[in-house]
């Protein structure tokens, strides 16, 4: 009998596509890791923050849907910025809602 050391969750976008997500496999995590080192560099911004924090997301999706991660702009029809909150949240353990860790506290329109 197999052990599961993470959780599947399914996140539905905003065209109702459901995606089954887990944690990054370590070869995502890295580009991802390296790209969201770059979000401190432009947290003055909110428009380069949120750029930065879209890039994330679409490395993310890579694994759950190759397709998603392709084309910038058909990922941004289909997620918000929460849903970019819980791709990342999900991918990497970083938590970027106003509820969640410190880290959302240093960033430009966060409460």
């Amino acid at each position: 009998m197999a052990t599961s050391v993470y959780e599947t969750v399914t996140l539905e976008l905003m065209d109702g596509t459901k995606i089954e997500m887990r944690p990054l496999k370590i070869s995502l995590l890295r580009e991802f890791m390296k790209k969201f080192d770059t979000v401190i560099e432009v947290a003055t911004s909110n428009v380069d923050s949120m750029d930065v924090l879209v890039d994330c997301a679409m490395i993310a999706m890579k694994q759950y849907k190759p397709e998603f991660s392709e084309d910038r702009s058909v990922f941004e029809d289909l997620a918000d910025i929460k849903m970019v909150y819980k791709i990342i949240e999900i991918a990497s353990g970083i938590k970027l809602d106003a509820e969640g860790n410190d880290l959302a506290a240093g960033l430009p329109g966060t409460i």
